[in-house]
């Protein structure tokens, strides 16, 4: 009997111990992640943090068919992110708005999931412009204004002509290695809405391989000669993953205006979103630096037209 007891207690004493560091079965064990449960609902600055957020957050906002200006792109919304806020506050232990940290929030639907349709500006709200430079000639204007966009630290994105890459390689090496963005503007600069569906896929697949043989990238951006396109054109560049470029301002600088009328006709039309149409013209070459100062001064950022048209805030 008194073995059969001493081995009842040994199997009670087992079941105690395998109990304690079962911490799923444990009632007296709080785990680490419960801990941070408990210290975090009686953090007063979380609490707060936590009750403040929604006032912080925006809804994304989806891609959409503009009745003037077709595809438009979406916008990420924003939430803060509750633990890393708190993170950066707990020092000081009171709410600071600028330490406040945000996630960004994908739209459902983007660009790629609209129907075919030009693109002519970023989302409306967002706060940056593009530069677009269409070359097909003023070829001597070209490491002016490269330089003059390196030293204001600004990426443009160049549409270039096949007909003219070809004969013009060092120079679009040179676009390319400053981080510019490098466009199609088809072969030979015609009225594409004048050429047959076959004539607008070869315009735009030709020069894709010769911009692709120079870069090694083949363009994703497609700007008609001019702005002259049909749905026909569209579908073609399409068909060939491209999204057909246009713009919401123009410098005319092709009519050679001084540089303040260059300028002050950007200035009067720029908005958020705005893609700014030029060429290496000599006025874009003596207007373009204080241009890119007034755009700055007036609160826009000068990006490439791929973060123009991202969804990132």
């Amino acid at each position: 009997m008194y073995r059969y007891k001493r081995a009842v207690n040994f199997c009670v004493f087992i079941v105690i111990v395998a109990l304690a560091f079962n911490p799923d079965n444990n009632p007296f064990f709080i785990s680490e992640g419960s801990t941070f449960e408990v210290v975090k609902t009686s953090d007063t600055l979380y609490q707060e943090i936590q009750a403040k957020s929604s006032d912080y957050s925006l809804p994304p906002q989806n891609a959409y068919i503009d009745s003037v200006w077709n595809k438009t792109p979406g916008r990420n919304g924003v939430e803060v992110n509750i633990e890393a806020s708190h993170e950066k506050m707990k020092e000081e232990g009171t709410f600071n708005e600028s330490l406040l940290v945000y996630e960004q929030i994908p739209p459902e639907i983007t660009l790629e999931d609209l129907e075919v349709s030009p693109i002519y500006r970023g989302h409306p709200e967002k706060d940056m412009v593009s530069f677009l430079i269409n070359v097909s000639w003023g070829t001597e204007h070209i490491p002016d204004i490269l330089n003059i966009l390196k030293d204001n630290n600004v990426k443009a994105t160049f549409f270039l002509e096949g007909q003219w890459a070809q004969e013009n390689a060092e120079f679009v090496e040179m676009i390319d290695e400053q981080g510019h963005t490098v466009g199609n503007h088809a072969y030979n600069h015609p009225n594409m809405s004048r050429l047959s569906q076959q004539e607008n896929t070869r315009q735009i697949s030709q020069t894709n391989e010769i911009i692709k043989a120079i870069t090694g990238d083949t363009p994703k951006w497609f700007a008609p000669p001019s702005g002259d396109y049909t749905d026909q054109v569209v579908q073609a560049a399409y068909n060939q993953q491209m999204e057909t470029i246009l713009w919401t301002v123009d410098t005319i600088d092709w009519k050679n205006p001084s540089v303040s009328v260059m300028i002050n006709r950007v200035n009067s039309k720029i908005h958020p979103g705005a893609t700014i149409l030029m060429h290496p013209t000599e006025s874009i070459t003596e207007g373009l630096d204080p241009l890119i100062r007034d755009i700055k001064e007036n609160g826009y950022r000068i990006g490439t037209l791929d973060k123009l048209l991202s969804e990132e805030r």
